[in-house]
């Protein structure tokens, strides 16, 4: 299997491929860049159909990492890391315990958290092997409220940009998907007022929010062909596509979930349509300033995460500003921000 060829390798400083036979695991950790400081990114527990799609994955989101922890002025390279399998099939102490084994022969040149099917409780496995692992239960723990916060704040400050006022009663915003950080973001948008559709696989965390925030269901499907003026995607990646972006109504877009973008021209697209989009790395990265502060000397501080988390806001803003000044589409801008930070330092 290639690596050096593949598409989204981008010089990666490690890429290391792990496997226990006792336990089952087999996993991949990529370190794309440590200029600002040690690799950190979370685990994803997938069930790839072949090994090549977790490569892909993981180069892909590694970088992602990089760009997101520089964007968020954190002293923190990016790193990513994949265990393979069907998480209801493969979890166990052992396998944890294998994975944090990996990560301790590495020294510290990247840390792992909590990401797609790991839970805080995982990584508090791992770290009976390594102390290579961040977002612990008791020191900053579960980081999906303030992904959630910054979510909610990059809607307000994308709303401010495109309307001049980032007052939300009565907006409609589409909300796809509705795991912890989505149903976090639902409540700060109906406490502002704001009018809620959503979809998710899972009936109950759609009735969940239908009930508590008086949100209307809608398909699977139908979410993208609604008249609304906010397109939230919080599922998993790649819906801003060549199918989607004609039938997107809403002159925002701007959610919690990863690679949001299919490719690169989309945000072009989504410029010259005048549909603002919000870097997806940028408006999401709440989780991730908050587990820093589990690193500081004097230890973790909540109210200094949640200011931290808050400039997100401030970091839209400045992306749109620039966006619109140089006409360039604004994850083109968000890339080129944090190429700046990275050559130039904190």
């Amino acid at each position: 299997m290639a690596v050096f060829n593949q598409v989204e390798f981008d010089n990666h400083e490690q890429v290391v491929f792990c496997a226990d036979e006792a336990s089952g695991l087999k996993a991949i950790i990529a370190v794309h860049n440590t200029k600002l400081g040690p690799a950190v990114g979370g685990c994803r527990l997938w069930n790839y159909a072949k090994d090549e799609d977790a490569v892909y994955d993981v180069l892909r989101l590694s970088k992602g990492m990089t760009y997101k922890n520089a964007v968020a002025r954190l002293p923190f390279g990016g790193g990513k890391s994949v265990i393979i399998g069907d998480a209801k099939e493969i979890k166990s102490e052992a396998l944890f315990r294998a994975f944090g084994k990996h990560l301790e022969r590495l020294g510290g040149s990247y840390y792992s958290a909590e990401d797609v099917n790991i839970t805080t409780g995982d990584v508090m496995i791992m770290n009976k092997e390594t102390n290579y692992v961040l977002g612990l239960e008791g020191k900053s723990g579960n980081p999906s409220p303030f992904t959630a916060l910054g979510t909610f704040l990059g809607i307000k400050a994308a709303y401010q940009h495109k309307h001049g006022h980032q007052d939300l009663a009565g907006v409609k915003v589409a909300v796809q998907g509705l795991g912890a950080v989505a149903y976090g973001l639902c409540k700060y948008l109906h406490e502002a007022g704001a009018e809620l559709f959503v979809t998710d696989i899972n009936q109950a965390s759609v009735d969940r929010v239908v009930t508590e925030f008086g949100a209307t269901a809608v398909g699977i499907d139908e979410i993208y062909d609604l008249d609304v003026d906010v397109y939230a995607p919080c599922a998993l990646g790649a819906t801003v596509n060549d199918n989607t972006i004609p039938r997107i109504k809403a002159n925002i877009i701007a959610g919690c979930a990863n690679n949001q973008l299919a490719e690169s021209r989309h945000g072009e697209i989504l410029r010259e349509k005048g549909v603002l989009y919000a870097p997806d790395y940028v408006i999401n990265a709440g989780g991730i300033i908050n587990v820093y502060y589990e690193t500081k000397p004097e230890g973790y501080n909540e109210a200094a995460a949640t200011k931290h988390v808050e400039g997100i806001y401030d970091t839209l803003t400045e992306i749109f500003a620039r966006s619109e000044s140089e006409q360039k589409s604004t994850h083109i801008i968000a890339d080129e921000l944090a190429q700046e930070i990275i050559e130039q330092g904190l």
